[in-house]
C-alpha cells in the first residue's frame, strides 16, 4: 500500500481512539477482578478474535506461515510488551485512573525514539530533546500541584501508580521497536498473534507460578468485569494493536507514535462523564502541552 495514500497515518488515529475506549473499558474492570486476571483474559479473547479474523482474512487459524525470526522477535515483542508493559500499565489504573496514565503515556513516542536510536540507528536533534522536554512538562503539570502555604509542590497521585504507569511506557515503547524489526513485510494481523500468544504464556507462567488461578476464574462471574473485559479485548489488543502493526508497517514509527499519543485528549470527556472524574482546566492544558511537545518531536 503506498505512502501516499496515508494508509499509516489513518491507522495511527484509528488506534487512539481505540486505545480511549480499551482504557476506560480496562480501568473498570481491574477495579473489580484485579489487573492479573484482565490481562490474561484479554488476550485470550483476543486471540480468539484474531484466529478467526486471520481464518477468513488469511486461510490460517494460526501464524503457522511465519518464519524464524518473525516467531523469536515477535515473541520477545509480546513478552515485553503484553507481559511487562500492560501488567504494570493495568495496575496503574486502579491506583492513579487510565485517563492520568494514558497521559503519562505520551513518553512513549519519545522513549520509543530513543529505543530507535540504540537498537535501529536513527537520528537524535536537539528538537527531539526539546519535545521531550515539553512532554514531561506537560505530564508534570497534571501529576504535581503546589501548595502555597508551604511553597512546596506535591504529587497529585500516588507515586507507585505513576511509576507504573511509566514501567507500562517502557514496555510499550520496547515492544513497538521490536516489532517493527520482527514484523519486516509479515501481516500485522498474524504478527498481532504471535505477540498475544506469547503474552498469554508468559501470564500464564506468572499465574501458575503465583498460584491466582482462582482469581481468573471467579472473574467469569462479575458481570460488568466481564463487559469490559470483552469491549476492551476487541476494541485493544484485536483492533487497536493490530491496527498499530498496521501504522508502522506503512509510516516510521515516529509518526505513528505521534498520532497514537492524542489519547490523553480523547480520553478527558469519557473519563468525565463515565467515570464521574474531576477534570480541571490544568487537566487540559497539561494534556495539550504534553501531545504537542509529543507533535514537535517529529515535525
Amino acid at each position: 500500500m503506498p505512502h501516499s495514500t496515508y494508509s499509516g497515518e489513518i491507522a495511527s488515529l484509528l488506534v487512539a481512539f481505540f486505545w480511549t475506549i480499551t482504557a476506560i473499558a480496562f480501568e473498570i474492570a481491574s477495579k473489580r477482578v484485579g489487573s492479573l486476571a484482565v490481562n490474561i483474559m484479554r488476550l485470550g479473547f483476543a486471540l480468539v478474535f484474531l484466529s478467526v479474523f486471520s481464518w477468513f482474512y488469511r486461510g490460517y487459524f494460526l501464524p503457522t506461515d511465519a518464519d524464524t525470526h518473525a516467531w523469536l522477535w515477535l515473541s520477545l515483542s509480546g513478552l515485553i510488551g503484553f507481559v511487562f508493559g500492560d501488567y504494570f500499565l493495568f495496575k496503574s489504573y486502579t491506583l492513579i485512573s487510565s485517563r492520568i496514565a494514558m497521559l503519562i503515556m505520551t513518553f512513549v513516542p519519545p522513549v520509543t525514539v530513543v529505543l530507535g536510536w540504540i537498537v535501529l540507528g536513527e537520528r537524535m536533534t536537539t528538537q527531539h530533546l526539546f519535545g521531550m522536554t515539553l512532554t514531561v512538562g506537560g505530564i508534570a503539570m497534571t501529576i504535581f500541584s503546589r501548595n502555597n502555604e508551604e511553597n512546596k509542590y506535591k504529587l497529585n497521585y500516588p507515586l507507585k501508580g505513576i511509576l507504573f504507569a511509566f514501567f507500562g511506557v517502557l514496555g510499550q515503547a520496547g515492544g513497538l521497536v521490536l516489532s517493527k524489526y520482527g514484523m519486516r513485510e509479515y501481516d500485522p494481523f498474524a504478527s498481532t498473534q504471535i505477540r498475544i500468544i506469547a503474552g498469554f504464556i508468559g501470564f500464564a507462567a506468572i499465574i501458575a507460578i503465583t498460584r491466582k488461578s482462582a482469581l481468573v476464574t471467579s472473574a467469569f462471574s462479575n458481570k460488568k468485569a466481564m463487559a469490559g473485559i470483552l469491549t476492551g479485548s476487541f476494541f485493544g489488543p484485536f483492533l487497536g494493536v493490530s491496527f498499530s502493526l498496521i501504522a508502522i508497517q506503512h509510516t516510521n514509527t515516529g509518526v505513528a507514535s505521534t498520532l497514537m499519543a492524542i489519547v490523553p485528549i480523547l480520553i478527558i470527556p469519557p473519563a468525565a462523564m463515565i467515570m464521574k472524574q474531576k477534570v480541571h482546566l490544568i487537566d487540559y492544558i497539561g494534556a495539550a502541552v504534553s501531545v504537542g511537545g509529543v507533535i514537535l518531536f517529529f515535525v
